[in-house]
């Protein structure tokens, strides 16, 4: 076991970022003080219970106690912490662009009560050159005598894998403008760097460091839109999506990963790092016509189920019943962001359908989200599809992949399934008594 030189770590925001973030720090042996204005989330915390659902991140918590502590004490946690991350949520404004009114809530705070020299690390999603603006505010508004150098450090995490993303990341990114602040972040990251991580580090320049965030994910959502209008194109012209990504994947400029066709991205990055993209290139002058394109494809890709639920009942679904399977905007998280699910539900509703739907893990988020009585909920797969009309498959869960079909069947009115994600042998389905229509075979 290395010896780890500690770092002393204070996170602002305990989210999927911020949380996970300070865990994983904490797990390779830093002492980590997490930061939140929710006094109902720390004590949840305190007691070794995460406010998110994520896998495995309540067992690293518990593991790490003795170097985690959660607070909304901020002046206490921030005043002589070595680094400061701040991972508060940076959401989408109307015209497109990110809020930044929580980062700055935080640096704030920083300003306020950091008494020795400190290195702020920005790890949520902000846009080019906010960390200039960043350094720039806290050196005009802390005390004198105090040496604030700010730093990007962009996450690579995916909801449901975020603690082995961090973990294991595909890479660490750090954007400095000084040697000094480049030395501590790569004291702190080291532990990641040796065995058994061995997580590849790249140091950069901070705007540098702010646009492979935006780069990386903008080129998976581009991924995703390509394939669901390739699978819109197989459908007319009588190709199979499947075998085409399989066929394509061989490529190793290419690879095998955001190849699945369905029914669009969704969660709380690949929107929003999207549109954030596109309106910092047009304030200034540049028109992103690519990424444009990918974010209207997706869009419209929420509602492909919907179409062809409309075609099948030839143009009326008043009154329906309409079974759903998932609604969290992917598997392993209850995230419900930009889901596909919010939307088709909404189309449905205003279509005259009823409508029963389950999920694994987000029928509390959804409680949250949608107003009471516009949907029912299933206690599971079977009850959901109860005389229902149609089953539509809008998230990959697990569990979804191998019912009983012969007991489904029997429980439902209309044998007809929808399947947004590809999940089953369309053969077997159909020898099975089954309709069914999927996205792109």
């Amino acid at each position: 076991m290395m010896e780890v030189i500690e770092v002393k770590i204070a996170v602002a925001g305990t989210g999927y970022v911020g949380l996970v973030t300070g865990v994983a720090l904490a797990n390779i042996g830093h002492n980590v003080t997490c930061v939140d204005i929710d006094e109902k989330k720390i004590e949840k915390m305190r007691s070794g219970i995460s406010p998110i659902y994520e896998q495995g991140l309540e067992e690293l918590m518990q593991k790490n106690s003795n170097r985690l502590i959660y607070t909304t004490d901020y002046k206490k946690a921030y005043k002589d912490a070595d680094v400061i991350i701040i991972g508060v949520g940076t959401p989408e404004r109307r015209d497109g662009s990110a809020n930044l009114d929580y980062v700055y809530g935080v640096c704030e705070q920083i300003a306020k009560s950091v008494e020795k020299d400190v290195v702020v690390v920005v790890k949520s999603t902000v846009p080019i050159g906010t960390n200039d603006e960043v350094e720039r505010y806290l050196k005009n508004n802390v005390r004198d005598g105090i040496n604030i150098n700010v730093a990007s450090n962009p996450e690579f995490l995916a909801q449901g894998t975020a603690v082995r993303d961090t973990l294991y990341a595909s890479r660490i990114v750090i954007g400095t403008e000084c040697k000094e602040a480049e030395e501590v972040l790569l004291r702190m990251y080291e532990p990641l760097t040796k065995e058994p991580y061995n997580v590849p580090l790249l140091s950069t320049n901070r705007r540098s460091a702010e646009m492979i965030k935006y780069a990386s994910n903008d080129f998976l959502a581009l991924k995703i839109s390509f394939m669901n209008e390739m699978a819109n194109v197989c459908e007319i012209v009588g190709a199979d999506i499947e075998d085409v990504a399989k066929g394509m994947s061989y490529d190793p400029r290419i690879g095998n990963k955001f190849l699945n066709a369905g029914l669009g991205y969704g969660g709380s990055c690949f929107p929003k790092d999207v549109k954030a993209l596109v309106k910092t290139a047009l304030d200034s002058g540049y028109k992103m016509r690519i990424l444009e394109a990918v974010e209207a494809v997706n869009e419209e890709q929420k509602s492909i189920l919907y179409r062809k639920l409309m075609t099948h009942f030839g143009g009326d679904i008043n009154g329906k019943r309409i079974a759903i399977w998932g609604l969290a905007f992917k598997p392993e998280t209850d995230d419900m962001r930009e889901a596909p699910s919010l939307i088709l539900i909404d189309k449905l509703k205003e279509a005259g359908c009823k409508i029963t739907a389950y999920d694994p893990v987000a029928i509390p988020e959804a409680r949250r989200r949608l107003p009471k009585g516009t949907i029912s909920y299933g206690k599971d797969i079977y009850e959901t599809v109860m005389d229902a009309d149609a089953l539509l498959i809008v998230t990959e869960w697990k569990e979804f992949r191998m019912p009983s079909w012969s007991v489904i069947k029997k429980l439902m009115v209309t044998p007809l399934i929808l399947d947004g994600r590809n999940i089953y042998d369309k053969v077997e389905i159909e020898e099975a008594g089954f309709i069914y229509h999927c996205i792109g075979r």
